[in-house]
């Protein structure tokens, strides 16, 4: 990753990030599209918007995961409010990542599986 990303790469890691909230508008799967093309649209650009592009799309594939889960386990009543604690948490840590991408720091997301590399 480069050491000093550029202005312009540093808006490019934060939409990358901030797409996620697509799902506001697609909800069937925006979180995980958005991230998606500005990962195919900008990967071969920047290593920086490729690293944050990837760690984005990781993190909404997670957090599909878990949300899917929750869905299964609403039927033993404890899936709402796991549900609501996922939604939560994937709404701060997304705008936690926009704003240290902004800053040109590189963000890891703490819970996310690597399956895009």
């Amino acid at each position: 990753m480069n050491a000093s990303p550029t202005q312009d790469e540093r808006t490019w890691g934060m939409i990358a990030h901030l797409s996620a909230f697509a799902l506001f508008i697609f909800p069937a799967g925006g979180n995980i599209i958005g991230p998606l093309i500005v990962w195919l649209a900008r990967r071969d650009t920047s290593a920086f918007v490729d690293a944050e592009a990837k760690e984005a799309l990781n993190f909404n594939i997670t957090v599909t995961l878990a949300w899917i889960v929750c869905g299964i386990l609403t039927f033993a009543l404890i899936g709402i409010p796991l549900g609501v604690v996922v939604f939560l948490g994937w709404l701060v840590l997304t705008i936690v990542a926009a704003v240290k991408t902004t800053e040109g720091l590189g963000y890891r997301y703490p819970f996310s599986l690597r399956l895009v590399k």
